[in-house]
């Protein structure tokens, strides 16, 4: 079964993102095994110097967390807008591989240290608009969802 993993800076602190992950989580069950992996954010408002520390620390955090073989995908500003489609694809195409597994990785406010982006096997954006850390894993939660009926032809995907 293709290991799907979300690493997170940070913790949901609303309860309906929280209830909203969680469906999608035990929806993606069904499709592969998913877990989310919650770091913590090094800090909020700082200057450029601690800033630029405290994103190489979560940088090690994270890579520290891949799954060994995962193919690793940061969200980030600029990365590639894809559809829905491709993002299905991009998981089709990684299980029929055989290296199944991927990692998908949210930053902190601040956004990912170089070395993760420089890590990744692919880069993605959610869209051109900005969104809080919270809404963007419920969001990423249900297109991974999405992604799975499309390529187990599910009519979730309209």
């Amino acid at each position: 079964m293709q290991k799907i993993d979300l690493i997170s800076i940070g913790k949901l602190n609303a309860s309906y993102f929280a209830a909203g992950v969680a469906e999608y989580q035990k929806r993606l069950g069904a499709f592969c095994e998913f877990r989310i992996i919650e770091l913590p954010e090094e800090t909020k408002n700082a200057s450029q110097a601690v800033i630029d520390k405290a994103l190489e620390k979560e940088g090690r955090a994270i890579l520290a967390n891949l799954r060994k073989g995962a193919a690793l995908v940061a969200l980030c500003v600029e990365g590639k807008l894809i559809s829905s489609e491709e993002l299905a694809a991009a998981i089709a195409d990684r299980a029929m591989s055989g290296a199944g597994d991927m990692t998908f990785v949210i930053g902190s406010s601040h956004g990912l240290a170089p070395m993760v982006k420089q890590a990744a096997a692919m880069k993605i954006s959610l869209g051109r608009i900005t969104l809080p850390h919270q809404l963007a894993r419920l969001v990423l939660t249900e297109q991974l969802y999405r992604a799975f009926a499309i390529n187990n032809h599910i009519k979730y995907h309209k």
